[in-house]
């Protein structure tokens, strides 16, 4: 295990020298750091998404132009709050300055008045999007670097405020996005209705069968935590019980990625304890819809999360090397390095691969897992999403046997984003 530090080369210095200007040019910052940010909910999104026509998409891009220079300014300011060695650690710079950049462009972008303008300023928002796809690895890596300087408490309060911001971003960006490409359809009516990102009948079961089958189209083999890869017989059914007819209306893309760690984590920890077997014991996922929310257990034999990294499995979602000595494992900090040069965006289909081996958009047509380095990314992300409109995830761990995973899941929609300002 390698006690990694918090440094800088002399390349870096001179990149720091232009994030120090920041912390003193900052009187637009500090106007639109004064602002609150408007909080929404997933029924306002689909009530306002669902009629879409040219004024109703006008307003949405002024909108999205307006919120997130504010919602970045707080992030900035979170950033700023650091101690001043944390924010000129290169990785954590390199966020820095993605953000004030992405501030300035947002501040400077003219009013959107015609399709013409809002057709500009998606090709705006795509761009942004890409590039700040190395935030979550750059920003992980860096803290990782620096957790000796942080409590456990304020690292990992610091984290959650920047990622689920960054989600609550990307939501906003996205959903106005796929707005402005369905205007003149009708997607309610389709076979997936759904209003902008959103899905208003997402079916639990098809979604919890559509992971497993990805992930269990996979070429076997596991590596453990030694790095060492050992060949399995195959992946463990999944058997999915319950309330199968189970349909609500939220985000896919953020249930599924939820759904997709768990099953992915749980088929490791069943194929490394029971790789001597001629048959795995299969993982139990079972759906409860109650009157506000929606329940998802997922049950395996992995023989639970005890190890000598962690004191509870809550650890497994911290950021910080004192509750989670994996952060600062080489492993993961390499594997947190090669990520940040491309990016992570947190989704299903960046893990799936079409056969020619390029990125799959729809990851139902995809015919593989790509390689996916052990990051650490997974459940803390999860945890993120989960919490993001109110729900919880919790990992109860029955040592030596297994670990039951319990998702809820808010039902009406109701529930603001949980942002922080």
């Amino acid at each position: 295990m390698q006690r990694a530090t918090c440094s800088s080369s002399p390349g870096d210095v001179r990149r720091s020298v232009t994030t120090a200007l920041h912390f003193y040019q900052n009187r637009q910052l500090d106007l639109y750091a004064s602002k609150q940010a408007h909080r929404l909910s997933l029924r306002q999104l689909v009530f306002f998404g669902r009629h879409m026509n040219e004024e109703r998409l006008i307003k949405s891009a002024n909108y999205v132009r307006t919120e997130l220079p504010v919602r970045i300014a707080h992030r900035i300011r979170d950033l700023q709050a650091l101690p001043y060695v944390i924010v000129t650690q290169p990785d954590v710079a390199k966020v820095y300055e993605l953000y004030w950049s992405a501030f300035e462009k947002f501040r400077r972008f003219p009013p959107i008045t015609n399709l013409s303008d809002n057709s500009k300023f998606c090709d705006f928002l795509e761009t942004l999007l890409d590039e700040h796809a190395p935030v979550i690895p750059s920003l992980s890596l860096g803290l990782s670097l620096c957790s000796p300087l942080l409590p456990p408490e304020s690292l990992d309060s610091f984290m959650n405020r920047m990622l689920i911001s960054r989600i609550s971003r990307r939501v906003l960006a996205e959903h106005h996005l796929a707005l402005s490409m369905s205007l003149g359809r009708d997607s309610l009516n389709s076979e997936d209705p759904h209003v902008g990102i959103i899905s208003t009948a997402l079916d639990v079961k098809r979604s919890i069968v559509k992971c497993a089958y990805l992930l269990r189209s996979r070429p076997h083999g596991i590596e453990n935590d030694n790095g060492k890869v050992i060949p399995n017989r195959g992946w463990p059914e999944v058997v999915v019980e319950g309330q199968l007819d189970t349909k609500f209306a939220y985000i896919r893309e953020h249930l599924e990625y939820i759904l997709f760690e768990l099953l992915k984590n749980a088929m490791r920890a069943t194929g490394l304890k029971h790789w001597h077997d001629t048959t795995l014991p299969p993982i139990y996922v079972t759906v409860v819809a109650g009157k506000d929310d929606v329940g998802i257990r997922l049950s395996d034999q992995g023989g639970g999360l005890s190890s000598n990294s962690i004191q509870s499995p809550s650890d497994l979602f911290s950021f910080s090397h004192t509750r989670n000595a994996t952060r600062i494992d080489k492993r993961r900090i390499r594997a947190l390095r090669r990520a940040s040069s491309k990016g992570v965006k947190a989704t299903v289909a960046e893990q799936v691969v079409e056969e020619d081996g390029h990125n799959a958009r729809d990851p139902e047509r995809g015919a593989g897992i790509a390689p996916h380095q052990r990051m650490g990314l997974g459940l803390p992300m999860s945890n993120i999403f989960a919490t993001y409109f109110g729900g919880s995830l919790q990992l109860v761990s029955l040592d030596g046997w297994g670990t039951d995973a319990y998702l809820q899941l808010p039902k009406l929609g109701t529930n603001l984003e949980g942002i922080e300002v």
